[in-house]
């Protein structure tokens, strides 16, 4: 193993693994901190460990990640990359500036950089300013995100008021130079005492660019976009070749089905799409599930009654305002959760009883299939959309497509069924 990742969540993880995949890294994604044996882990060239620490405390957050590194550096991992969401999910108390401060210290290390930019879904960041296509982070709908509200644009003020260490930024005007002056701006940043710099990147070969800039840097934080350059540096120096990027996946014979509990604008265009394709859907309601008016046995009722043959959708994906109602009556923390065990339960007994293609939407909502489920690891397949590939559950007969709710195109829940074999 030459790379050692370390996600945040679950769908963070996928995201990044299709990246290195397609920059020609044989990668596996783990559920779990892995086994220091190796034992499942020959032959990879990067690990990606999903966590499940965007949100959870930061004590909590810092002691999975460093668990991780531990193991991760005992496979021999040459390089640490700590992958967070490329709209910045967080809090003034973290997790990201704890968790990478966290990683410095175990690798005695004094300088690293922070770039969630991920230009091909228009996540873009200019003079320190996260941009979500056309808009400043704190005017897109982040600003309304049920657990992480991004109110400032700024990521220097935003890392900042996370980390003890000081910020710094390394400007457009630099990146655009290339490698070396991405690297005498790490080296000036070093010597004015700046711990974790900010980097800006509006296009994928600023991101290229600053990948080969950090090729000594024994831990890169970032977006997946950041993975685009570092597998190139592995070529170079000899340490690898180039594996075949993966265009379509086979997947056994059973039912299809769409499970969605994100409530992100992206999420909610394509329950509209597929809708609107006529694929069959049903909304859960967790004012209902609370009520116990529905249950997961409603659901699997209404699911028995759908063609066998053709993908059926099951969504809790309500606009914001509706979502703060619930949250309002249920508490915040409730609501979600309901909605998660629910999806999860629902998934467990539709594998059970031989759906073997399954598309998760939403990042808390993948991590609850994926633990009711008790995958291990998955294998990355073809990309259906940037960021969002299919999966195979390693040693199951079971395809998944684990999507964050910020990504895919409109009619992602449409076509995704056309890469499969």
């Amino acid at each position: 193993m030459l790379l050692g990742c370390i996600a945040d969540d679950l769908t963070g993880a996928t995201d990044l693994a299709i990246m290195l995949t397609r920059a020609g890294m044989r990668t596996l994604q783990v559920m779990e901190v892995p086994d220091p044996s190796g034992k499942g882990l020959e032959g990879y060239d990067a690990v990606v460990v999903a966590l499940k620490t965007r949100t959870c405390p930061v004590e909590e957050a810092i002691d999975l990640s460093l668990r991780s590194a531990d193991a991760l550096l005992a496979l021999g991992a040459r390089q640490l990359f700590f992958k967070y969401c490329s709209t910045f999910d967080s809090t003034d108390k973290g997790n990201i500036g704890p968790v990478a401060e966290a990683l410095m210290e175990k690798l005695g290390i004094d300088l690293t950089l922070a770039c969630p930019a991920f230009p091909t879904n228009k996540r873009t960041v200019y003079m320190g300013n996260l941009f979500v296509g056309d808009v400043p982070l704190d005017e897109s709908p982040m600003k309304d995100h049920p657990l992480t509200p991004m109110r400032d644009a700024n990521l220097v003020r935003v890392l900042q008021r996370q980390s003890k260490g000081r910020v710094g930024l390394v400007p457009f005007s630099t990146v655009n130079q290339g490698p070396e002056a991405i690297r005498a701006a790490f080296y000036a940043a070093r010597a004015r005492g700046e711990r974790l710099v900010i980097v800006d990147a509006i296009t994928d070969q600023n991101l290229i660019d600053m990948g080969a800039a950090a090729a000594d840097m024994a831990l890169v934080t970032g977006g997946s976009g950041v993975a685009l350059g570092l597998p190139e540096n592995f070529m170079r120096a000899g340490l690898m070749k180039a594996a075949e990027t993966p265009h379509t996946m086979t997947a056994a014979k059973g039912r299809a089905a769409i499970l969605a509990g994100s409530c992100s604008e992206a999420t909610r265009s394509q329950v509209a799409a597929a809708k609107a394709s006529g694929i069959a859907a049903l909304e859960i309601d967790p004012l209902k599930l609370s009520a116990g008016t529905q249950s997961t046995s409603s659901i699997l009722d209404w699911i028995a009654n759908q063609p066998v043959d053709q993908p059926f959708l099951v969504y809790s994906s309500a606009d914001p305002a509706s979502v703060k109602a619930v949250q309002d009556k249920l508490g915040r923390e409730e609501a979600g959760a309901l909605v998660e065990r629910t999806l999860a339960a629902v998934a467990s007994d539709l594998v059970a009883s031989g759906t073997t293609r399954l598309i998760v939407a939403g990042g808390e909502t993948s991590g609850a299939v994926v633990n009711r489920l008790g995958i291990k690891a998955l294998e990355i397949g073809p990309e259906i959309d940037p960021g969002v590939p299919w999966t195979h559950a390693v040693g199951r007969d079971l395809v998944l497509a684990l999507k964050s709710g910020n990504f895919g195109a409109p009619d992602f829940f449409v076509k995704a069924w056309n890469k499969l074999a």
